[in-house]
């Protein structure tokens, strides 16, 4: 069945249904957008919450540290970063799913489905190969150390430039991560009430700003249990109600193997194709490795509870949270093109872009419901606040342990830390609203998110491979391939983003159909996505071509590589391999301790000699 090409299409007016002359689209979308007091009670409630949460947890540690005659500073910094390691394993998992899953999921995978059927789901599979790569190396690495900052870890393998290399290279992920994530659910509101996204945007993010930046790390947490319950809450409702509305699950079975959603794994290995199943399994296990072991976001969650037993514990529970709800978003998918199988949205202009598709089912489902369909965009935005304020949180802690305290003259004081955290929170904060506007323009949110940030994660997660499993490789090596992998990363990522625009390259979506459309519409031109014969442009493929799923993949392999290389190279010009310098055993992998051997220096002193008493310049 070929793709349906939208500007073949003539106007098409329908006639009477049920004895009612059909609305055009306009019409249609105006009257689905009825969000009325109820819903918006139901939102400002969820917010109201939130910033209780953090006034509570916020009055609750001035309290205990105005107690406290000792330690005060060190004491409410541990508070604010970690909660005092003290959390419990429930709430914090529950935190590390609501983190995980934010509207770029709700959304974005939903939407992934309808476009481009359910080989993505098969990234299930590299879920749990994370699960066992963070189970058996990343977890007991990090608890050992006790460190705040995941970073702290570069700094104790290598030196301090590294610690701050990749405490930079964070702060630039997050920072082309959180306008997608502040965009998302102010999409979704456009959509059910018509407020523009730019005046919707800031309100939440003051909200977000505020119960982080008073709060900390406790009231993340706390806000992320309330919100995770608002979102699967309302994920569930919106799922039953609208199996029943299409006739039920068989129903929505047939439609979407009519429609071609369904499918087999893909086993092609052809790297250039959009998704297969080893695209998913091998890009998606290091895309997801990377984004859990040395994300600071979830690993400040980790380093929050008090033993590596129950950071296990936890991440246990985020992977059964993580899988529940990605099967959710990926049946809502399937949903979506159950109840306009035979109209295509997209085609019609009745919702305005591909990420919309799930607000214009909520408002079909639940609109007749006061209050519901304000329940689930109100669990959108809390899977958003959830992941914006940790990311807020993390940054806060990346800049005061490795950006101020490393290059402070002297201890700071209890008063200078608490400006820093709070002031570094509220300036994320804004910049992350003024980016909405370039994330606009930019496509697809589950696309972008897993292109844009592989630029900077994937070669950090390059230097904590060559960390953790390589001993050979020095600080200086670890630079000079993060520094290849950053430059490779930059040209693939932005050369693909460039073609993608110019309709250099086309991605295959699946049929769709505007012949059962019930209202007025005139066809818009779609042609540059909905490619007539169904297949991909022809043209010579080059390496910005690969799937956006190995990017993590290149953008960490190609530091490693480069970096061991330059060790054997200096083993070889110096008569001194890097590998012989002093490690602290519990800086690698638990499976290579027992291997290490006894160093035979102590530090990079030796190494620098060697390199002048030949002439080589560092």
């Amino acid at each position: 069945m070929a793709a349906f090409d939208t500007t073949q299409v003539p106007f098409i007016t329908s006639t009477q249904v049920a004895g009612d002359l059909v609305q055009s689209v306009d019409d249609l979308s105006r009257s689905l957008q009825r969000f009325n007091w109820p819903d918006y009670l139901v939102f400002v409630m969820m917010l109201v919450s939130c910033i209780f949460i953090g006034i509570y947890f916020g009055y609750q540690d001035h309290m205990k540290h105005k107690s406290q005659k000792t330690a005060r500073r060190d004491s409410e910094a541990l508070d604010y970063l970690v909660g005092g390691r003290k959390m419990k394993i429930f709430p914090v998992a529950v935190s590390l799913v609501a983190s995980w899953i934010s509207g770029i999921s709700l959304l974005g995978t939903s939407t992934e489905i309808y476009v481009y059927g359910t080989q993505y789901c098969y990234i299930v599979f590299a879920v749990i190969v994370m699960g066992f790569v963070m189970h058996y190396i990343f977890l007991p690495v990090f608890h050992d150390l006790q460190i705040t900052s995941a970073y702290e870890y570069l700094q104790l393998r290598f030196d301090k430039r590294m610690r701050l290399l990749g405490s930079l290279l964070f702060t630039l992920a997050l920072l082309l991560w959180l306008p997608i994530v502040v965009y998302v659910p102010a999409l979704a509101f456009n959509q059910v009430s018509g407020v523009n996204i730019h005046i919707i945007t800031p309100i939440v993010c003051l909200v977000c700003i505020f119960y982080t930046s008073v709060g900390g790390l406790k009231a993340v947490v706390w806000t992320d249990v309330l919100q995770t319950g608002v979102m699967i809450g309302a994920m569930i409702i919106v799922i039953i109600k609208g199996t029943i509305d299409v006739g039920g699950l068989g129903v929505v079975i047939e439609r979407n193997t009519a429609g071609q959603r369904f499918e087999k794994p893909d086993f092609d290995l052809d790297p250039t194709t959009r998704s297969t199943f080893w695209n998913l399994f091998i890009g998606g296990t290091f895309f997801w490795t990377s984004t859990n072991a040395i994300n600071q976001n979830m690993m400040q969650r980790y380093l929050a509870l008090p033993t590596l037993r129950k950071a296990r514990k936890a991440l246990v529970l985020f992977l059964i949270g993580t899988t529940s709800v990605l099967a959710l978003c990926c049946y809502n998918g399937l949903l979506i093109y159950a109840m306009h199988h035979d109209c295509d949205p997209l085609s019609t202009g009745l919702a305005k872009a591909k990420d919309q598709l799930v607000p214009l089912l909520v408002m079909e489902v639940l609109a007749v419901y006061p209050g519901l369909a304000g329940l689930f965009v109100a669990g959108i935005f809390s899977a958003a606040l959830s992941s914006l304020s940790t990311g807020l949180n993390s940054l806060s802690a990346i800049v005061l342990e490795d950006f101020c305290k490393p290059f402070w003259k002297g201890p700071l004081t209890e008063t200078q830390t608490r400006y820093i955290m709070r002031f570094t929170v509220l300036i994320f904060g804004a910049l992350a609203v003024f980016l909405v506007v370039v994330v606009e323009k930019m496509g697809a949110v589950l696309q972008l998110s897993m292109s844009l940030g592989p630029v900077t994660l994937g070669p950090l997660f390059g230097l904590f491979i060559m960390g953790i499993f390589f001993p050979r490789i020095n600080g200086l090596c670890a630079i000079i391939g993060t520094i290849g992998g950053l430059a490779t990363m930059s040209y693939i990522v932005i050369r693909s983003q460039i073609s993608i625009a110019l309709g250099e390259i086309v991605f295959a979506e699946k049929p769709v159909t505007v012949e059962g459309c019930l209202y007025d519409f005139t066809p818009l031109n779609k042609s540059s996505v909905f490619p007539a014969d169904g297949s991909h442009t022809q043209v010579e493929k080059s390496l910005h071509h690969v799937s956006f799923l190995y990017y993590t993949l290149i953008g960490s392999m190609v530091p490693t590589i480069i970096g061991y290389l330059c060790s054997v190279i200096i083993s070889f010009t110096v008569g001194f391999s890097p590998e012989d310098m002093d490690i602290d055993p519990l800086l690698l992998a638990p499976f290579l301790r027992k291997y290490y051997q006894p160093s035979k220096v102590k530090n990079m002193t030796e190494i620098i000699h060697k390199f002048e008493t030949k002439d080589i310049k560092l």
